[in-house]
């Protein structure tokens, strides 16, 4: 089954609605004042049988210049239009209008509907034909088939309807991979149900019990049951029209415009880089900063203009890059359609695509104009790899919208392109990599230079150091994947694979004489400091000198002052553990190593602490092999 969204667009009181109905026996017009004024004011929305392959949506948009806002969030979503033109009046103001917000919203397919054929003869229909071809001249429909429809006979709406099927097989779907993405343009609440929003799904899918996301609001919120055209579903994707019944909201917390998403795969933004394209006249110059009314999917966000190479936008039909930085936030990416229009007086400037929904502050003038020409000519991978420049590491989902891709194949797609490597459910590019990995050797190696006597630098600091400009996943990945092998983890530390701890070389004399010392005195040791303090080594090295030794296993630590040779600890262990069975008291162990209680207990201690003997109550019990203190509990 492939789900297509189509809309219908013409100049007032050219027969839409009346030709909704002959094609799908529902009448859009539901609200008592559009009976009463026989004119569309909302969005009418039909489900239209074409195939048993298809299920399309049939979206029957405003025509009054009042209500063109509707139309713009209307047409926003549609795979392919109906341009419905009376033949009684053919092309109108709205007409041409609604053609220019067409192609500026980048539609691409279409068919020409003539309506209220019976009130013409063959002449009139031939003039009819005449000016609407002249109109579309130079559009996407200037090759469209054009169908004669009587839509209160049903004559025409065969062919038609067979023109549909053609269009829509020769049309993509829409993808339902990636991220659920639902604009909202209607929201009402229904007696025992609760909060109801409706919407044309633009990507994605979504499934009942889904947690989503409604932005900008940043509200989890739960779609406890999916309808589409009333008809209950267990998910809703791309291209379908949908109602979804959220729980753990109110309808008065929510406005068309808003967005339902998948939770946290969706920013929303303030500031907006676009690529413009203006109609062919404007009534007044458009100026610097002057205030704009964007329309982008259902939303309409007043804002300001900001032109980079000019102070004023005067002439129409021309092509520019510039900025948007508007009223309040909204949710958009990169490659979405808008319609950008003048609150007063009231009129359309143009429309175009997003080249940047994160975008920054910048300076006028040409510099500026060339780096956003660059964003908007550039390729997925290249800009993929300019948004990698910044963030360094994006999600699986985030990467596949910019690149257009489901996350399936997106890692077939990532196994092709060896300039970007999938980590740990995100994405990054060698680049980053190879920079990362720079930045850390060069670190390490002055750490190492700066402190011979650590055995590296904590990996915790580490990720504290470089959180401002490197997510923290994407260390720990390189630190477990480094290819070269040039650094390693050596238990909580991150260290050169070459390097070894020892102290600088201009003291390695007289620490090793002080070590020397140390093992000279046995068990009755004296302070360790004393011992390098004899040898005049700096008091700024005997803090880390005193650490290395023990690190390194060269002494023992018995308490805060005394530390002993390890060679000369292991001797007292033999000589001890030669003299006693299977366990011993305090006192065998005195009479056997005649140590004083000042060494004996300290020592006894250490043995306990690294596993040689275990205390209960008044007696020791060797270990054995192997055995662990878990074993013994």
């Amino acid at each position: 089954m492939k789900h297509y969204t189509v809309g219908m667009a013409g100049h007032i009181d050219h027969g839409k609605t009346t030709l909704t109905k002959a094609l799908t026996e529902v009448d859009t017009d539901r609200l008592k004042e559009e009976k009463e004024r026989n004119i569309s004011i909302e969005l009418g929305y039909a489900p239209l049988t074409l195939t048993a392959q298809m299920e399309v949506s049939l979206i029957d948009v405003p025509g009054h210049e009042r209500f063109i806002r509707q139309m713009i969030a209307g047409v926003a979503g549609i795979d392919l239009v109906i341009l419905v033109v009376a033949a009684d009046e053919g092309v109108m103001p709205q007409t041409r209008e609604h053609l220019d917000i067409l192609r500026l919203l980048g539609i691409e397919k279409g068919i020409i509907v003539m309506t209220k054929i019976d009130r013409v003869d063959e002449e009139g229909r031939e003039l009819a034909e005449l000016d609407i071809r002249d109109a579309v001249e130079g559009t996407f429909l200037e090759k469209a088939e054009l169908f004669y429809v009587d839509s209160v006979t049903a004559s025409g709406i065969t062919e038609l309807k067979e023109g549909l099927i053609r269009q829509l097989q020769e049309t993509e779907s829409r993808e339902s991979g990636g991220a659920f993405r639902l604009p909202i343009d209607q929201v009402f609440t229904v007696h025992g149900q609760g909060t109801i929003v409706r919407g044309t799904v633009y990507e994605g899918a979504v499934s009942e019990g889904d947690m989503l996301e409604l932005l900008p609001q940043n509200k989890l919120v739960r779609a406890r049951q999916l309808q589409v055209h009333h008809q209950a579903r267990k998910q809703g994707q791309a291209g379908q029209r949908v109602a979804i019944n959220l729980g753990g909201i109110s309808k008065e917390e929510i406005r068309r415009g808003d967005v339902l998403a998948s939770s946290g795969q969706f920013e929303t933004t303030t500031t907006i880089d676009i690529a413009l394209t203006t109609v062919a006249s404007l009534k007044l110059p458009v100026k610097q900063r002057s205030a704009v009314k964007l329309h982008l999917g259902t939303a309409e966000v007043f804002g300001k203009i900001v032109f980079f190479d000019r102070n004023e936008l005067t002439e129409g039909n021309s092509e520019l890059v510039c900025q948007l930085r508007l009223d309040r936030p909204l949710v958009t990416k990169r490659g979405d359609r808008f319609i950008l229009r003048r609150p007063t007086p009231m009129e359309t400037i143009g429309g175009g695509v997003v080249i940047d929904p994160e975008a920054g502050s910048y300076r006028f003038g040409q510099e500026t104009v060339n780096m956003l020409e660059q964003k908007k000519t550039a390729t997925p991978e290249e800009r993929l790899d300019q948004l990698l420049l910044d963030k360094k590491l994006v999600d699986v989902s985030e990467a596949g919208a910019v690149l257009q891709l489901t996350e399936p194949a997106l890692y077939e797609w990532a196994d092709e392109h060896q300039a970007f490597v999938v980590v740990a459910g995100a994405v990054t590019s060698k680049s980053v990599l190879a920079a990362l990995r720079q930045e850390l050797l060069a670190e390490l190696t002055e750490y190492h230079r700066a402190h011979p006597l650590r055995t590296g630098v904590k990996k915790a600091e580490l990720l504290q150091s470089y959180q401002r400009r490197y997510p923290a996943r994407l260390l720990e990945w390189l630190l477990e994947h480094s290819r070269e092998e040039a650094f390693e983890r050596r238990g909580p530390y991150v260290a050169l694979m070459t390097h070894t701890a020892h102290p600088p070389a201009q003291w390695q004399k007289r620490v090793e004489q002080a070590l020397a010392a140390v093992k000279e005195e046995g068990m009755n040791v004296t302070p360790l400091t004393d011992h390098f303090e004899r040898q005049q080594l700096p008091a700024s090295l005997i803090d880390e000198l005193t650490h290395y030794v023990h690190e390194t296993a060269r002494l023992y630590q018995l308490d805060d002052k005394h530390s002993v040779d390890v060679e000369v600890f292991n001797d007292y262990v033999n000589r001890l553990k030669a003299g006693t069975g299977a366990e011993f008291t305090l006192q065998e162990a005195k009479e056997i190593s005649g140590l004083s209680r000042k060494y004996l207990v300290p020592f006894l201690e250490k043995m306990d602490q690294i596993g040689l003997t275990s205390r209960q109550e008044q007696l020791r019990r060797w270990r054995d092999k192997g055995e662990s203190k878990e074993n013994e509990a």
